[in-house]
């Protein structure tokens, strides 16, 4: 008899180790060892932490920022649904307990002596009954359904972390780049209201030429005309910068927030990535660790879809009282119990189970394709932004020259017009070509400053050096 009984335990103890379903292994990749357009080998290889922005050593950046991450409704999104995940797991793992429920109930009925066969002599016809029951119920995991599903919620609740880390990384990229937008919009505002002051006074200037006789109403109409362009040009960038103002009151949920003006210049660049950068950085993005527990998750549910395939076992059971008055519910002779178990498995479902563990396989390819698909993008996003921020950095140098060569101009083309051996037209080129580049320069700077952010956020929100000599 024991030996059975030990037999018996061995047996539920090898089948309630036994899983159905694959077990999930990460899919191999063929990328590259390191990103195309790395930054050349003297280039900073500091480390740069998840706060990325404060490298950037602007107070208002940082405060903007972190108003952001603290009150921005997609952040709170996103962490309602970590909750969420978390709440379904801890309903999901409860299966593996028994349930255990009380019920109770009491009735007092009557019994007739009239019928045909009315009850022995001696029983009362009425009588009272009271009952108290627990109950139990429980499913045996012989086929590992439970700890697979059990395996699914953990990476769906997984997956959601970092898919808050995702909205986190992105609203951050968004409120340093639109803050940028409007660093870039006062140095193009404070250019501008220079330019139009420039051609009030070239306005000026031909004006009282014209007066004299030395220039034409033609030439006045010019000057007139340069001077509302410039004016025209000032409250487009006026506009535009009212509207980053809303935009940054949106993403800190802070509807009356303004930004004060500040310097474009004064902005420093960020520590760059260390040269022959290793693909393997990606797995710091969290929109690939993301696709990874979404593939988890679909590999999981593939063993509780052929889990249904094989039979069920349930262990129940009830244990309590039932006596005529409440003092009997809790003795010896008031006692009642049951225990069973029960089995039941599919005999014919039109191959309904089959189809739905092929519904799951697909899923789990799609969700392979995915994961993939947004580890090709990652790659793709991080050689952009290193050709981006490596492109804009010669650009910028390249502005410069351009405007220091526009300023030579317009100072010789006034000189001249003044002295009369060139007419008004070449003034009023060189006017327009130092404002274009005097703009052109101020843009050069934001869009190196946001292919730096773009970097940031391509790579997860910074980078470790020692994770580049462990890979090698």
């Amino acid at each position: 008899m024991n030996v059975g009984r030990i037999a018996a335990g061995l047996l539920l103890v090898a089948l309630g180790g036994c899983m159905v379903g694959p077990d999930y292994q990460r899919p191999s990749l063929d990328l590259p060892g390191a990103f195309p357009g790395a930054i050349p080998a003297d280039a900073g290889s500091e480390a740069v932490q998840s706060d990325w922005w404060r490298l950037f050593s602007d107070p208002i950046l940082d405060d903007l920022v972190e108003t952001a991450l603290e009150n921005n409704t997609d952040v709170a999104q996103a962490v309602a649904r970590v909750e969420e995940a978390d709440a379904n797991l801890r309903a999901v793992n409860a299966a593996f307990f028994p349930e255990i429920d009380l019920s109770g109930g009491a009735n007092r009925s009557a019994f007739s002596n009239k019928v045909a066969s009315p009850p022995s002599p001696g029983t009362p016809s009425v009588r009272n009954d009271l009952r108290l029951v627990l109950s139990s119920s429980f499913e045996v995991d012989f086929w590992g359904k439970l700890r697979r599903a059990s395996e699914a919620a953990r990476a769906q609740q997984l997956g959601t972390r970092y898919a808050k880390e995702v909205v986190t990384l992105s609203i951050a990229a968004l409120t340093t780049q639109t803050y940028f937008s409007l660093r870039s919009l006062d140095a193009q505002i404070a250019e501008t209201r220079a330019t139009v002051a420039t051609r009030e006074d070239t306005l000026t200037i031909v004006r009282r030429r014209a007066e004299g006789g030395l220039s034409s109403d033609l030439e006045v109409r010019q000057a007139e005309g340069a001077r509302s362009d410039a004016a025209f040009q000032l409250n487009e960038f006026l506009r535009q910068r009212a509207l980053g103002e809303h935009l940054v009151a949106t993403l800190t949920s802070r509807l009356d927030r303004t930004v004060p003006p500040g310097d474009l210049a004064q902005l420093p660049l960020p520590a760059l990535p260390p040269a022959g950068l290793p693909s393997s950085l990606l797995e710091r993005r969290p929109d690939i660790r993301q696709a990874e527990q979404d593939l988890i998750s679909a590999n999981a549910q593939i063993g509780v879809a052929k889990a249904q395939l094989f039979p069920t076992i349930t262990l129940t059971g009830d244990f309590g009282g039932e006596s005529k008055a409440l003092a009997g519910l809790f003795t010896v002779p008031g006692r009642i119990w049951t225990f069973a178990a029960g089995l039941s498995a599919p005999l014919f479902e039109a191959g309904k189970l089959t189809a739905l563990v092929d519904v799951q396989r697909a899923r789990q390819r799609q969700s392979l394709a995915n994961y993939q698909k947004t580890i090709q993008t990652a790659f793709r996003e991080v050689a952009d932004a290193l050709i981006n921020v490596r492109q804009y950095a010669a650009l910028e140098s390249n502005a410069q020259a351009s405007v220091d060569a526009a300023r030579d101009a317009l100072r010789l083309a006034n000189t001249r017009y003044q002295a009369g051996y060139t007419g008004f037209l070449d003034v009023l080129d060189s006017q327009r070509s130092v404002n274009l580049a005097e703009l052109a320069l101020i843009r050069s700077r934001q869009n190196l400053l946001s292919a730096s952010v773009d970097l940031m956020k391509a790579l997860g929100g910074g980078w470790e050096p020692e994770q580049r000599s462990a890979e090698r």
